[in-house]
């Protein structure tokens, strides 16, 4: 099940247990009842702070309303993005052997991570912002808009960008050569928690074996 099909369902299930009607939901939401509609049907995805006004309305936590709880026992699935294949190949591995119990998958542009995001649910992107024809922060706005939970890590050799990275809240920013421990310090200050397979996360927490 695709995060828009596991959000639309959650979002009419949510509604009907609180005896509102669509209509009342676009009202409280300060939408039309149109766009409610368009979130029901998978049509649409509400951005990441009408999913915080959302989350408020229907008194669950914004994470319930896009995780999959029958697949909560498969690994998280992280890419990267990296567009000289060697270096890709490279931090493939070096994530792989850093978060060994995620699944990690590399692309070389951003339009084949875009596509591997429609079907998968991504928990985390390693994005190169300076990608051959594209550009990372915009495939990161396309990532979150596919899923708004997407934790999105910037990798670039260069610090200029961090205004903008910050001004559309990623979850980090990694200045190339990329390590294990820069890794690790941008997992431990994720903005959404991560959960599955042998794993489970949170900002409290940090990485936690399950037993």
């Amino acid at each position: 099940m695709t995060t828009k099909e596991i959000l639309s369902k959650r979002i009419r299930t949510l509604r009907t247990k609180r005896n509102l009607s669509q209509q009342q939901l676009a009202d409280l939401m300060f939408v039309s009842r149109v766009t409610v509609t368009n979130w029901e049907n998978g049509n649409r995805v509400p951005d990441i702070n009408l999913l915080l006004r959302l989350s408020k309305i229907l008194d669950v936590e914004i994470y319930d309303l896009v995780d999959d709880k029958e697949n909560e026992e498969e690994a998280p699935v992280m890419i990267i993005v990296e567009d000289e294949p060697v270096i890709l190949k490279g931090f493939v591995h070096l994530l792989s052997d850093t978060l060994p119990d995620t699944q990690v998958f590399g692309f070389q542009s951003g339009t084949e991570a875009l596509q591997f995001a429609q079907t998968n649910r991504v928990s985390a992107a390693f994005l190169d912002i300076e990608l051959c024809g594209e550009s990372g922060v915009e495939v990161a706005k396309e990532l979150t808009k596919q899923n708004p939970r997407t934790n999105i890590i910037f990798l670039t050799g260069h610090s200029e960008y961090y205004a903008e990275a910050l001004d559309m809240h990623c979850s980090g920013y990694i200045l190339k050569p990329l390590t294990p421990e820069k890794i690790r310090k941008e997992i431990e200050h994720l903005r959404f928690p991560v959960r599955g397979g042998r794993i489970q996360w949170s900002v409290a927490s940090g990485w936690k074996t399950k037993n």
